[in-house]
């Protein structure tokens, strides 16, 4: 069986936790809420994001402060987004690994159709098998995708593969299913939150393959 990576998006292969916490800032500022620095979002964030806003807020939101927040976020993410680019050395790492015959895939809760065309823009779409991202609400946990994702992609088991990712939902889901989990910091969480998770934690993408290799080796 193939050695396999399932990779997450944001926060991973594409370097956006500075657009992330700008859009948050801006859906605090217009709820009145007191604006949040990269250090504490990494501090605080956890899934569900309702959760996330629990932490911050101090109290569970009011489901219409949700709804507007949400709505807020995504409308001032997408303005920022323009201006990120692939983590360092993303193309490159992306590359070799299909070069050596190994597959990878995407799995995001991103919304699926902007991220099939974001990963279309980068040029970076023949390097997977699949690319998923999410259909339906936002806000969940990755565990069921992952499990259909896994399903979903012919002749991959899960004990030949490593989900690299930034948060510590990633290696939950990956747990979930029998599959290994490598932390990037470059994310939304701090190291000391990632380190929770017990799995290894780095802090570059080209660390997290080589871990991932010696992984399934």
């Amino acid at each position: 069986m193939t050695a396999h990576l399932v990779w997450d998006w944001n926060g991973t292969l594409l370097d956006d936790i500075e657009a992330v916490v700008g859009a948050t800032n801006a859906a605090f500022a217009e709820l009145g809420f007191e604006q949040i620095t990269l250090d504490q979002y990494r501090e605080l964030y956890c899934v569900p994001i309702t959760r996330f806003y629990e932490r911050l807020l101090g109290r569970i939101p009011t489901e219409a402060e949700w709804e507007h927040m949400d709505g807020t976020f995504h409308r001032h993410y997408t303005l920022q987004r323009a201006a990120c680019a692939l983590a360092e050395g993303a193309d490159v790492l992306l590359t070799g690994w299909q070069a050596a015959g190994r597959s990878q895939s995407i799995l995001s809760m991103y919304g699926h159709e902007e991220l099939i065309s974001l990963v279309r823009s980068f040029g970076i779409e023949s390097r997977f098998v699949r690319v998923e991202g999410r259909t339906g609400p936002s806000g969940g946990s990755k565990i069921e995708h992952m499990v259909r994702h896994l399903d979903a992609l012919e002749g991959v088991q899960a004990r030949r593969t490593v989900v690299i990712g930034d948060a510590v939902d990633d290696a939950t889901a990956a747990a979930h299913v029998g599959a290994h989990a490598v932390l990037y910091t470059g994310g939304s969480h701090s190291r000391s939150s990632l380190q929770r998770a017990g799995v290894p934690v780095v802090d570059s993408l080209a660390e997290a393959v080589g871990v991932a290799e010696d992984l399934i080796r």
